[in-house]
């Protein structure tokens, strides 16, 4: 293998959020094969290197020669791509499967504690980061696939604006303005239920437990809260956070009870 590709091939994994049992089934192998490449052991077939460089939205040559993933932006499936330039970043499709859960999930969350007076976009942002890594915690596979950002207000999902503006304007949700004691608040209020059947018993239920233990706190407790988890820690400000690192949460945002699984 390419001297210190494999080290390339682990970063651009955790940058994009992506399981390495994610990346073995993508490969076609075991997980303990693909484990063999990131640690170097295992030399790579060109198709492999091919598959990966498609994963990662490259090139074959600039993947190979180690070079930095283009900076991308969120599509919605339904736009069209213009052509590229040599100075356009590469665009990256949101699979229609994630943006129907996304729409779904949300639609849910709205209709469980969309009224509520706390509940602005906000600590709307929070709940749905707190939904999409517990769940990779406990499960370690994608509920939304929604990307988040770190920012100065805490995880922000990246696909969260577009998809709204399309749901407003399809009439599923309507945005309004409110005021939440003295502060300006925008909230989302759902005018459809939601179609259950794009969400699992296990996602409903865990997006219900998620829902019991925060929905009650506002903003800027949510906030704190987000700014106290691993995964918004080791980031820097604009980083994607890599849903990967929610292994390493402390004991106070730890979802998951790994001295069941010794």
């Amino acid at each position: 293998m390419i001297k210190y590709l494999y080290k390339k091939i682990k970063l651009l994994r955790q940058e994009n959020g992506f399981s390495q049992k994610y990346m073995a089934k993508a490969l076609g192998m075991s997980r303990p094969t693909y484990m063999q490449i990131e640690t170097g052991e295992r030399e790579l077939t060109i198709t492999e290197a091919k598959k990966l460089a498609s994963i990662f939205g490259m090139q074959l040559a600039n993947f190979l020669a180690l070079k930095k993933a283009a900076k991308s932006t969120v599509v919605l499936e339904k736009e069209k791509v213009p052509k590229k330039s040599k100075t356009a970043g590469i665009r990256i499709i949101v699979p229609r499967a994630n943006i129907k859960k996304f729409k779904e999930t949300l639609l849910y969350i709205l209709g469980k504690i969309g009224a509520k007076p706390n509940i602005g976009e906000t600590a709307l942002y929070k709940l749905l980061y707190f939904i999409d890594f517990d769940f990779y915690e406990k499960f370690e596979e994608q509920l939304t696939g929604a990307r988040y950002i770190k920012n100065h207000y805490g995880p922000t999902p990246i696909e969260f604006k577009k998809i709204a503006e399309e749901m407003e304007q399809k009439g599923e949700i309507e945005r309004v303005r409110s005021k939440y004691f003295q502060y300006d608040q925008k909230k989302y209020l759902p005018h459809r239920e939601p179609d259950l059947s794009k969400l699992s018993a296990q996602e409903i239920k865990h997006i219900d437990e998620v829902l019991a233990r925060l929905s009650d706190k506002n903003a800027q407790e949510l906030t704190e809260y987000s700014h106290s988890d691993t995964p918004w820690l080791v980031h820097k400000d604009g980083e994607i956070i890599s849903y990967e690192s929610v292994f390493y949460r402390d004991q106070d945002h730890s979802v998951r009870n790994y001295e069941d699984e010794l």
